[in-house]
């Protein structure tokens, strides 16, 4: 079950995309970010100050130690009770000193006013202030996004690299080119030896490319090059939404994406329409492995042709 929440499996389980999409924009986005926000926080330790949450939005990283708790993505809002929560039980009374948002999306994002009102400090790249700060739209989910409030902005941001150290940990960040996103950060926990991809990686299923935001599918096969040229063998990999992955599992998943391209790319450059490259079902050996989650083959399709 939480494996599959990631691409929404379970959202869909319990609101039927058709029945969340006859609503008006506003209802649609509560509906959404409730049902995102009400799943259960699942814990899993990574090493002996590292926490690995997952649940009610994106994959949560928390570093703690005496120095208060680093944590990467918040989750949606209405999962705020619970994870206020669990951060309590992960050391230094909960109290989170800094907050790194991978990118600008709501259920990475949510939760930044209420850290931001106990004190955290918020880090993110530029284009994710921007983002947050003007209303939005994910046209592929069909859900529009106000601005967000003063209190839940990024105090500060950076334009290529941000380095920080804290509770014995060196961590590297980087803004990489426009893939899920134009907003787009990966993280590198230097001594844990683990990267946080964000929704770089969507690990066992097929990803949203936000073209509404600046994605661009070939963004996304190039930031997973870097994310492997940063990794070993035994690098842990945690990815924007599913299981905690290696090294192995994100060159499948890059490997994936870069089929998939190129067979959409061939489509788009002999004249084909959106409907007809949907038509010619080009992902058909690529759907057992990779359309068990929210997007299935035809989702895909127009994903990678809308953002090539």
């Amino acid at each position: 079950m939480m494996a599959a929440l990631g691409a929404g499996a379970v959202v869909d389980a319990l609101i039927p995309r058709e029945l969340i999409f006859a609503q008006q924009p506003q209802d649609r986005l509560a509906a959404f970010r409730a049902q995102v926000g009400a799943v259960p926080i699942k814990a899993q330790q990574l090493g002996e100050n590292l926490t690995l949450l997952s649940g009610p939005g994106g994959n949560v990283v928390v570093l703690s130690g005496p120095e208060g708790l680093l944590m990467v993505d918040t989750f949606a809002a209405p999962a705020w009770p619970r994870l206020e929560e669990t951060l309590k039980g992960l050391g230094a009374g909960g109290r989170v000193k800094l907050v790194i948002n991978t990118h600008w999306h709501f259920d990475h994002t949510d939760n930044n006013a209420p850290l931001r009102a106990v004190g955290a400090t918020v880090v993110a790249h530029e284009n994710t202030k921007r983002r947050m700060s003007h209303p939005q739209r994910i046209a592929m989910l069909d859900l529009d996004f106000p601005a967000s409030p003063p209190g839940a902005l990024p105090q500060r941001v950076f334009k290529d690299d941000y380095a920080l150290k804290g509770n014995g940990e060196e961590i590297q960040l980087w803004h990489v080119a426009p893939a899920h996103t134009d907003t787009d950060v990966i993280l590198r926990f230097e001594h844990a030896n683990l990267l946080h991809a964000g929704d770089v990686f969507f690990n066992g299923r097929y990803p949203l490319v936000d073209g509404s935001t600046g994605g661009k599918v070939d963004g996304m096969i190039a930031a997973c090059d870097r994310l492997l040229s940063l990794a070993g063998a035994d690098t842990k990999i945690v990815p924007g939404h599913g299981a905690l992955a290696t090294k192995a599992d994100l060159v499948k998943y890059r490997d994936m994406l870069s089929t998939a391209a190129e067979r959409v790319r061939k489509l788009k450059a002999a004249g084909r329409t959106l409907e007809e490259s949907i038509a010619a079902k080009p992902f058909t050996d690529l759907d057992p492995d990779w359309a068990g989650g929210r997007f299935k083959g035809d989702d895909f399709v127009k994903i990678v042709y809308l953002t090539l």
